[in-house]
């Protein structure tokens, strides 16, 4: 199964990417106001945990040894450089398994708590149509790779939100599912970079809307001010668009190692030999560290304090460190 977006792991998420409800509020829509009221109190204490477990609980774990059969990388001074992968027994990238390791330990410990949703039946009809919407179903309905064609999304692919119930129950029970994450930062600066620098619909739609709300205001608070549950999904939070919680997610691949972690899926679901991820198109203008780095130094700190809430457990869940925006830092 294929989230349809790139940082989901989709054909164009986990995954790419409006107002009003927690970002863990997973009540459905009939629910009193007192329910509505101690769903939002658990946000607090859940993101406290999850910043808890994602910064020094697993740093710790990995001094300890406690990653079981994992060996901790090596320091780059081992003349190791940087990009380079270090290979352990049979040929295993030690970096990447660790970092997968502490991803999958880290989901499990945060979605084990009894207010995170343990299927997609105890999302929001909100939550539950976002995502259902955005996982797709391999059915093999090309019966060649060397065919060119422009793919319609919306026509040519079949997602869940399409299947009965039953229907449902039965793939995600027995199909291999996957998901794709990025850097939460970065997808934001390349979504807005694309749809806002180079695809017309997208800057009349929701150009027009930001000037609007904010003829009077800074534009720079639409982000703040949406609401995560509701946001377009190329900058929707990959949590909200993913539900890792209520997916059980065989494989959790990552755009910085998009290359090996795509060749690794088509192997394991068993496409042919001759299937390969696509090369990336001579126009792309990938988002470097340098570039995030510019931008990121020269937002107004309050705005990025304000901000990085909404993408707390993105950062927590796929052990993304936040980013150093510190004077010193931002001197460099």
């Amino acid at each position: 199964m294929l989230p349809r977006r790139p940082d989901c792991g989709g054909t164009r998420t986990g995954g790419a990417s409006r107002g009003g409800g927690s970002v863990v509020n997973f009540r459905t829509a009939g629910t009193d106001s007192g329910s509505g009221r101690r769903g939002s109190a658990v946000l607090p204490s859940v993101l406290t945990f999850l910043v808890i477990v994602a910064s020094g609980g697993l740093l710790l774990m990995i001094e300890k040894g406690m990653l079981s059969g994992v060996e901790t990388p090596a320091p780059r001074g081992d003349g190791q450089r940087p990009g380079e992968k270090k290979l352990g027994p049979a040929g295993v990238d030690v970096d990447s398994q660790v970092l997968r390791d502490i991803r999958n330990r880290t989901i499990r410990t945060v979605c084990s708590q009894k207010n995170m949703p343990h299927s997609v039946w105890d999302l929001s009809p909100l939550q539950r149509k976002t995502l259902l919407q955005h996982v797709l179903v391999l059915n093999g309905a090309l019966e060649s790779v060397d065919v060119s064609i422009k793919m319609d999304h919306r026509n040519d692919l079949q997602f869940l939100s399409s299947l009965k119930p039953e229907e449902i129950r039965h793939r995600l029970k027995h199909y291999f599912k996957f998901m794709f994450v990025r850097e939460p930062m970065e997808r934001l600066l390349s979504a807005y970079r694309n749809k806002f620098g180079e695809i017309e619909s997208y800057q009349k739609k929701y150009g027009v809307e930001i000037v609007t709300r904010y003829r009077k205001g800074p534009s720079s608070r639409y982000l703040l001010d949406e609401d995560a549950e509701r946001m377009n999904e190329h900058w929707m939070p990959v949590y909200n668009l993913c539900q890792p919680c209520a997916v059980s997610y065989d494989f959790i691949g990552s755009y910085e190692r998009l290359e090996d972690d795509s060749e690794f899926v088509l192997r394991r679901v068993g496409a042919p030999a001759a299937v390969r991820f696509p090369e990336r198109q001579t126009w792309y203008k990938p988002v470097t560290a340098e570039t995030l780095h510019y931008y990121l130094c020269g937002l107004p700190q309050k705005l990025l304090r304000e901000l990085l809430p909404k993408y707390i457990l993105d950062f927590s869940l796929f052990a993304y460190a936040l980013p150093n925006t510190t004077a010193q830092h931002c001197r460099h």
